[in-house]
């Protein structure tokens, strides 16, 4: 069997997903993207089942899937969907002192991670998590 095609591009794909924020946010930097994204996927994987975030996951690029899913506490306490403010706030707070994420972060990272996802995919899985779900990754 040979190596999948989304495995062997992985970083040239990162690197688009990096640079397509990077240029709709007018931000210069790779460390605020990527913190950004992980507080983001944090906050999201909070709110799911292990089953519901690894199919989740499943849909993600290589790198992006990697970060979902780094540093995770599954016997951590999930929560419930709130408002996007809320939400953005507990994103913004992953390394506080360092993190520069705007207000917009979770639009931001929603219209980024459509770009470098299967569309049809995504919608379908979203479809078959809790309420909240989909209205989190809306742009």
């Amino acid at each position: 069997m040979t190596m999948p095609g989304e495995y062997r591009r992985a970083s040239e794909d990162f690197d688009g997903y990096l640079d397509d924020v990077r240029a709709d946010m007018l931000i210069d930097s790779r460390n605020v993207v990527y913190t950004m994204t992980q507080g983001v996927f944090q906050t999201f994987r909070r709110r799911l089942e292990v089953a519901d975030a690894l199919r989740f996951a499943d849909v993600l690029p290589p790198v992006l899937r990697a970060i979902f899913v780094a540093d995770w506490n599954p016997d951590e306490a999930k929560r419930s969907f709130e408002d996007r403010a809320t939400m953005t706030r507990e994103a913004q707070s992953l390394r506080g002192d360092h993190n520069f994420s705007p207000d917009t972060a979770i639009r931001d990272v929603a219209m980024a991670v459509r770009k470098h996802v299967d569309a049809a995919a995504f919608d379908r899985v979203l479809k078959t998590l809790p309420d909240g779900a989909e209205e989190f990754w809306r742009p």
